[in-house]
C-alpha cells in the first residue's frame, strides 16, 4: 500500500493486475479520453502494467497506482502521478471503471495523491491534462484547486487542455 484514504487504498500495481487494466483500458470512457493503449488480451495489459507503471516506478519513484475500496479490495480504476517528456511538471491522471463514476472516488484518489507528491515526494508544482470535451475530469480538477491553463499538443492525447495550481503552491 502506498496511500490510504476514507474509502481507498492505493497501492503499486503487479502482473496480477493484468484482468483489471484489460477491462479499464477497453471501456469507452478510457478509449475516448485516454485514448486506445492497445491492450487487448492479457499479455498487452502485462506489457502495458511493465512498461506504464511498473517502469515509472523504477524511473522516477511514482507512477499510476492500483486505487481499490477499502471495504472489499475491489480495484476500481487508477490514479497516480507520471512524468510525460511533454511536460515540464509532473502531472496527476486518474482514470476509473464507468461503474464507479460520480461517486467522489476520483477526487478522493486524487487529492491523496496531490498531498504525497508534495508532502512525501517533496514535488514542487503538480499539474494535470485533460481532453478538453472531458467534463466529469474537468470538474474533478477544479475540486483540486486546479485552473486552466492552456491548450496543449501533448502527443499522446489528440487535444489537451493544461490545469496548474495557484502560483501561491499547494
Amino acid at each position: 500500500m502506498v496511500l490510504e484514504t476514507d474509502r481507498l487504498v492505493l497501492s503499486r500495481f503487479t502482473l496480477d493486475d493484468a484482468a483489471f487494466i484489460h477491462e479499464l483500458a477497453n471501456e469507452p470512457p478510457f478509449l475516448r479520453f485516454v485514448g486506445d493503449r492497445g491492450v487487448r488480451t492479457l499479455d498487452d495489459a502485462r506489457a502495458y502494467l511493465r512498461d506504464g507503471p511498473m517502469a515509472s516506478y523504477a524511473q522516477h519513484g511514482f507512477g499510476l497506482f492500483r486505487t481499490a475500496r477499502k471495504q472489499d479490495h475491489v480495484p476500481i480504476g487508477m490514479c497516480g502521478l507520471l512524468k510525460r517528456e511533454a511536460l515540464d511538471d509532473v502531472d496527476v491522471g486518474f482514470a476509473f471503471l464507468e461503474r464507479y463514476a460520480g461517486q467522489g472516488y476520483a477526487t478522493e484518489a486524487a487529492l491523496a495523491t496531490l498531498d504525497y507528491g508534495y508532502h512525501t515526494l517533496g514535488l514542487d508544482r503538480i499539474v494535470a491534462i485533460t481532453s478538453p470535451d472531458n467534463h466529469a475530469s474537468v470538474r474533478v480538477l477544479e475540486k483540486l484547486g486546479l485552473h486552466f491553463e492552456t491548450a496543449l499538443d501533448v502527443p499522446e492525447f489528440e487535444a489537451s487542455i493544461l490545469y496548474t495550481p495557484d502560483a501561491t503552491g499547494p
